[in-house]
């Protein structure tokens, strides 16, 4: 008999060299211990590496990032700016144990603000530097702010008041509070608003609002935006928080309006593959776009317009179906308009306030319609014809080839083609000097939008 036999549970209990079975019970027990320090010695082994691998991937992540930074630190967009600790942060926050850090990168803060249209209510919120506009013939009785994104650990808050026609000036509001009269029906006059602690000291609040058909020049920190006493009502309002730059200056959005700009615009979607490559072109390039989207496709990619709200891009309506403005009746047209407003602002928290007619189709019903539901309807100066072509080189050069200062771009984030040229045409306009604005942005140096109105371009 042998010690396989043995081993392997065969009859006999000795092997070939008389050993007792007891010394090979205590074998198999050390032979055991063995394998387990070794299995153990394995894991920690395994273990360090996968410490060291995360650690090399942090620190390289960190040092990416540090370079986007400082690219985006030195040019392109004004929003992607690093500020010094010292513009933001108490000495005792500022200082780690040992080492002060040089700077920051400050998040991204804007205002959000709604108004109260007489006979129809309050809307829900706008983004910074959107629009809040009552319907074409309406007027607004209050408004309502807060700011969001608002730095850790940095004092204080928004604060605004209304000339209301027949009152004058109301008290100073803050933080939501109704400021004029939602229950009344007197309309606004004027506005006013500003920041307090310190973030008076590193921010400015600007803002504009539309009367007598015109949008004001833009105001700042307490300044009167609109005439009070002279009998002309309030039918829009813009608002904006923007950083003070190293010397003293803001603007509106952050755009330089002495820089040139366009805006990149994207209809069908969202997808849920391409959309998400735009955005992340876009926030690598420091711009923004809009995104007109349809409804039923909306309700689908809510994570997708949460992204575009995050990075500052505008939501847009493209109505809920893809349908053309000439080939339904107002009523309708109307149900599809309101009924995908409601479902980005579900999904993002902000209202739509531009439309675009499907197909580029207009009549003056389907204008009414828009009109009465506050929003200017978006055309285009420069049209890639990507839907058809499907050629991301010939995308491109519909783009490079042509744009100008102040153009409004159309593409379709549908396909993965116009991703693809987006890839390309996003860091060369960048490289080219431009910033790449929402539409709403662009017009805010540009004379502005009014409900009801069709704008294709917004020329120096």
């Amino acid at each position: 008999m042998n010690r396989e036999r043995v081993e392997n549970g065969g009859e006999g209990n000795m092997t070939e060299d008389r050993e007792p079975v007891g010394y090979h019970k205590k074998q198999e027990k050390r032979k055991a211990r063995e394998q387990r320090r070794a299995r153990l010695l394995q894991g920690m082994l395994c273990l360090c590496m996968v410490v060291v691998c995360v650690g090399t991937a942090v620190l390289a992540v960190d040092a990416l990032s540090d370079r986007k930074g400082n690219k985006k630190a030195g040019g392109g967009m004004r929003r992607s700016r690093a500020v010094t600790v010292g513009a933001l942060l108490e000495e005792d926050i500022r200082q780690t144990a040992e080492v002060k850090r040089p700077y920051v990168e400050v998040p991204e803060m804007g205002a959000l603000f709604g108004i109260h249209v007489q006979g129809k209510g309050w809307s829900n919120y706008f983004a910074d530097n959107a629009y809040g506009m009552a319907p074409a013939g309406g007027y607004i009785t209050a408004v309502r702010a807060t700011l969001h994104n608002q730095p850790k650990g940095m004092t204080g808050t928004i604060e605004y008041q209304v000339n209301l026609s027949g009152s004058g000036w109301l008290d100073w509001q803050t933080d939501a509070g109704e400021a004029g009269n939602s229950l009344g029906e007197m309309p606004l006059e004027a506005v006013s608003m500003r920041l307090t602690g310190e973030l008076a000291q590193y921010y400015d609040v600007i803002y504009s609002v539309l009367q007598n058909g015109q949008w004001t020049d833009w105001m700042r920190n307490g300044e009167e935006a609109g005439k009070a006493g002279v009998g002309l009502r309030v039918d829009g309002i813009r608002v904006s928080v923007a950083r003070k730059q190293e010397d003293g200056t803001s603007f509106a959005g952050e755009i330089d309006p002495l820089k040139p700009m366009v805006a990149l615009t994207y209809d069908d979607g969202p997808s849920k593959n391409s959309t998400p490559r735009i955005l992340d072109t876009l926030k690598a390039n420091g711009g923004r776009a809009t995104f007109f989207m349809v409804g039923n496709r909306a309700e689908k990619n809510g994570a997708v317009i949460r992204q575009m709200v995050e990075q500052g891009c505008e939501v847009a309506n493209h109505t809920y179906d893809h349908t053309l403005m000439t080939k339904v009746d107002p009523a309708e047209l109307e149900r599809q308009l309101m009924m995908t407003n409601q479902v980005v602002s579900n999904a993002g928290g902000v209202t739509p306030v531009l439309m675009r007619p499907c197909g580029g189709a207009t009549n003056d019903a389907g204008m009414g319609v828009a009109g009465a539901i506050s929003m200017p309807a978006i055309l285009w100066s420069i049209d890639t014809l990507d839907w058809k072509t499907r050629d991301v080189q010939a995308t491109i050069s519909a783009v490079l080839d042509h744009v100008q200062d102040g153009d409004i771009i159309l593409m379709h984030d549908l396909y993965e083609t116009a991703a693809d040229a987006s890839d390309v045409i996003i860091p060369e306009l960048t490289a080219r000097g431009y910033q790449l604005v929402t539409v709403s942005e662009l017009s805010s140096y540009r004379g502005g939008m009014i409900p009801g109105k069709s704008y294709y371009k917004f020329r120096p």
